[in-house]
């Protein structure tokens, strides 16, 4: 099965919120291709919560999990530290006060 690239994906996500009325920003632009993305989801009241993906060799799939939850400020700084370690890696913020990211829908969360 053939995979999107990170910048398909990442527009098609973009997309996807948007269509929502839900406010998104790239805080940080990766590879195009290969690059790994992390979701930050701001709630607008000073916490936040970071997502990576993650392949689960058990159910032989990839899945989002949390990376990091919390103050904003300390979220911000564990994508920091990672981004820190892949030059590659795109960011994503989500505003949303209800905490939708979409991740859960079918073709963000395969």
């Amino acid at each position: 099965m053939a995979r999107l690239t990170a910048d398909m994906w990442v527009a098609a996500y973009l997309t996807r919120l948007r269509l929502q009325d839900i406010p998104v920003f790239v805080v940080k632009k990766g590879d195009a291709t290969a690059g790994a993305v992390m979701v930050k989801l701001n709630t607008l009241d000073g916490q936040a919560v970071a997502y990576q993906r993650q392949f689960d060799l058990m159910a032989d799939r990839r899945e989002w999990v949390e990376l990091a939850s919390g103050v904003e400020r300390d979220v911000d700084a564990a994508l920091s530290k990672q981004s820190g370690y892949d030059p590659d890696l795109w960011i994503i913020e989500v505003e949303d006060r209800d905490g939708r990211t979409l991740l859960d829908e079918i073709g963000l969360s395969d």
